[in-house]
């Protein structure tokens, strides 16, 4: 048996890359609409419900629309935007945030896709808060440095257009109000949203989330300390890594490569420092394991495959 897959939005950045993912599984059968006629709401409807599970990698308010498009009880979605990602009737995609979040995945319908950022943040942060490491109180701050492709069609046009003017990062969402506040806070277990910078780099894919702690406001622990514990926490994950204690290793001169995952679904975590000073990194493809990679082991944790199907370590 083949399960029939539609991808709703199947020409933006994500969607594309859904669809080459699921473009080499002889085990899954494709729907493939005419874009242009899916325009219209009941023409959607009609691959939507033809699907067993169907991908919505649109904006919000686009996402919503086909949701409530859907009347077929059997059709499981797996959501791409922020619309559901901190709704608790909607499931969150992120496997490794708790041991049971695999059977919570399995079973649901309604799957909702973690923000890029909000993975590299939730990475490093959940498992330090939920054991008590990091109070939920902590005033967390958090950088985070991203390709451009993480902004959709729009920027990346613009990159390809602009690119020689746009050389420097450049910051945003200098409001503190970014997407990605309520699921980091919420799937950490933080008691307050932190403050969130996120830069743009003129480079296409790859993102590096930087998170500094402070010693004496956790227990004296050192960065050592935090390096076991996540290392124990993450052992057996399939795309998880914590790298090693070594900032020789884990650099080139010196120097950090923000896109050493760049074309897999792993998350290298680091933790750089010592006795009074600690920072944590989280290296992902921002389009990988912060986007359609995270949506496709999803996808198969939902049909009951090794999650790894497809996907690249």
């Amino acid at each position: 048996m083949k399960y029939k897959v539609f991808v709703d939005g199947l020409d933006g950045t994500t969607g594309l890359e859904v669809g080459d993912y699921l473009s080499g599984r002889s085990d899954l059968e494709l729907l493939k609409a005419d874009p242009v006629k899916c325009e219209d709401p009941r023409e959607r409807s009609i691959w939507l419900n033809q699907a067993d599970i169907a991908f919505l990698c649109l904006p919000d308010f686009a996402s919503r629309e086909s949701v409530s498009l859907v009347t077929n009880e059997s059709t499981r979605l797996i959501d791409a935007s922020t619309a559901y990602r901190v709704d608790p009737e909607w499931t969150y995609g992120l496997p490794e945030l708790d041991p049971g979040q695999r059977e919570l995945i399995a079973k649901s319908k309604r799957v909702s896709v973690p923000g890029c950022h909000a993975t590299g943040a939730i990475l490093a942060l959940h498992p330090l808060v939920s054991e008590g490491v990091v109070p939920k109180d902590y005033p967390i701050s958090i950088t985070s440095i991203t390709g451009y492709s993480g902004g959709g069609r729009n920027l990346i046009e613009k990159y390809r257009q602009h690119g020689e003017s746009l050389m420097s990062p450049t910051p945003y969402a200098l409001g503190l109000t970014h997407k990605h506040l309520p699921e980091i806070r919420k799937h950490s277990g933080l008691q307050f949203e932190p403050v969130f910078m996120p830069i743009v780099g003129n480079f296409y894919r790859g993102m590096a989330v930087s998170i500094p702690l402070v010693p004496r406001l956790i227990g004296g622990r050192s960065a050592l300390d935090i390096h076991e514990f996540l290392a124990g926490y993450y052992a057996s994950e399939q795309f998880v890594r914590v790298m090693p204690f070594d900032i020789d290793a884990n650099t080139e001169d010196g120097f950090f490569n923000v896109e050493g995952c760049n074309e897999t679904n792993r998350a290298d975590l680091f933790v750089f420092g010592g006795d009074d000073r600690i920072l944590l990194i989280t290296r992902i493809d921002n389009l990988g394991k912060g986007a359609s990679g995270a949506a496709i082991q999803c996808l198969n944790i939902m049909l009951g495959l090794d999650e790894g199907t497809g996907l690249n370590a």
